[in-house]
């Protein structure tokens, strides 16, 4: 729940130069004071989209707040998600090994 207000919170309220800004996970501690939220970048600067993020986080955890009923508003603690660029370099280097496997055979 907190991750899809989030996402349509940054959607409207929030502009990205050049960029598209997905939250992939939001992680909440079992006090629920904390929130992780894992960001992924594409076609824009992952520091300068987390630093903005950071920027707004007062401005983002009240508008939280207004649509998410918690016992408490948790702290956004955000971080760059590299796991769609690991994703893809694995699956490039297991077609190298595979085309490599073919031209030997």
């Amino acid at each position: 729940m907190l991750k899809r207000e989030l996402s349509g919170i940054i959607t409207r309220e929030m502009k990205f130069e050049n960029g598209l800004v997905t939250i992939n996970q939001v992680d909440v501690t079992s006090d629920l004071k904390n929130a992780h939220v894992f960001v992924s970048v594409l076609g824009a600067a992952g520091a300068s989209v987390i630093n903005q993020l950071e920027a707004h986080r007062a401005a983002l955890q009240s508008a939280v707040a207004k649509h998410v009923v918690l016992k408490y508003t948790p702290h956004l603690v955000f971080h760059l998600d590299d796991s769609i660029e690991r994703g893809t370099r694995v699956i490039e280097i297991m077609q190298e090994i595979d085309s490599a496997r073919e031209s030997k055979a």
